[in-house]
């Protein structure tokens, strides 16, 4: 049996609209410059709680315009003492959201080991590939401890800036 208007219009007001809206706080020319992985490094240790960056690994992205000026720092993922589950749906939803020209990931290795694992090389295939269907290129994937970090970039995994 057919649905009525009226049972049509009940079921859709269930629902709720997706709107986007956007507020810049921080005007363009105050924003920060990245043009280095080092000044990418320098941006997240600023953000990392340095008492637990030995402890628990942890996922963050720097969002940035396209002048590659900083917009927003965001936390991706939290976990456990060898492993942050870092899921590409939610970064480039946060990039889509923030209306970001281009990312940078981080993540520390709470070992100080700042050589990549096979996890972490693909997690960077996996982001370039999205980024590049999203037109939001992922510029850096750092691996970072309190002391030094390791660039994707500068080490041939992905080219700075892309």
């Amino acid at each position: 049996m057919p649905q009525t208007q009226s049972a049509k219009q009940k079921l859709s007001s269930k629902f709720e609209e997706v709107q986007l809206v956007y507020s810049n706080k921080t005007l363009a020319k105050d924003r920060p410059h990245v043009k280095t992985p080092e000044e990418a490094y320098e941006i997240f240790l600023q953000n990392w709680d340095m008492e637990q960056i030995g402890l628990l690994e942890e996922a963050k992205i720097l969002l940035l315009d396209n002048s590659m000026r900083l917009m927003s720092v965001s936390s991706i993922s939290r976990g456990g003492m060898t492993e942050a589950i870092v899921d590409p749906r939610v970064i480039f939803a946060i990039a889509l959201k923030r209306r970001a020209h281009a990312i940078i990931l981080a993540h520390n290795h709470p070992t100080g080991n700042m050589k990549p694992s096979q996890a972490d090389l693909q997690l960077t295939k996996r982001l370039v590939a999205s980024g590049q269907v999203l037109r939001i290129p992922l510029q850096d994937h750092l691996i970072i401890s309190n002391e030094q970090y390791y660039s994707m970039a500068v080490e041939g995994h992905l080219e700075w800036p892309v």
